[in-house]
C-alpha cells in the first residue's frame, strides 16, 4: 500500500507528464502541483457527498478514505 506521500509524488508526475507529453504545450511542476491539489479537493468533496447521503455500514470506509485524501493533500502541499 502507497503512503501518502508516494500518492502526492504519483499524482503530481502523472499531470507534470501529461503536461509535457502534450505537443505545443507545457505543464511546470507548480502547474501539476495545483492540478494534484484541485483533484484532490474534488475526490474529498465527491466522498463527503457519499458519506453525507449513504446511512450504511460505508461510513467507516468513507471516513478513511477522505482522511487519506486530506493526508495526500498535505504531502502535495510539502512537495
Amino acid at each position: 500500500m502507497k503512503t501518502p506521500k508516494e500518492k502526492a509524488e504519483e499524482l503530481i508526475r502523472k499531470y507534470y507528464t501529461w503536461g509535457i507529453n502534450k505537443e505545443g504545450q507545457t505543464l511546470s511542476w507548480l502547474e501539476a502541483k495545483q492540478c494534484a491539489l484541485i483533484t484532490c479537493n474534488r475526490t474529498i468533496d465527491i466522498l463527503k457527498e457519499i458519506r453525507d447521503k449513504e446511512h450504511s455500514d460505508n461510513f467507516w470506509y468513507l471516513e478513511n478514505a477522505i482522511l487519506e485524501e486530506i493526508q495526500v493533500k498535505q504531502e502535495i502541499a510539502k512537495l
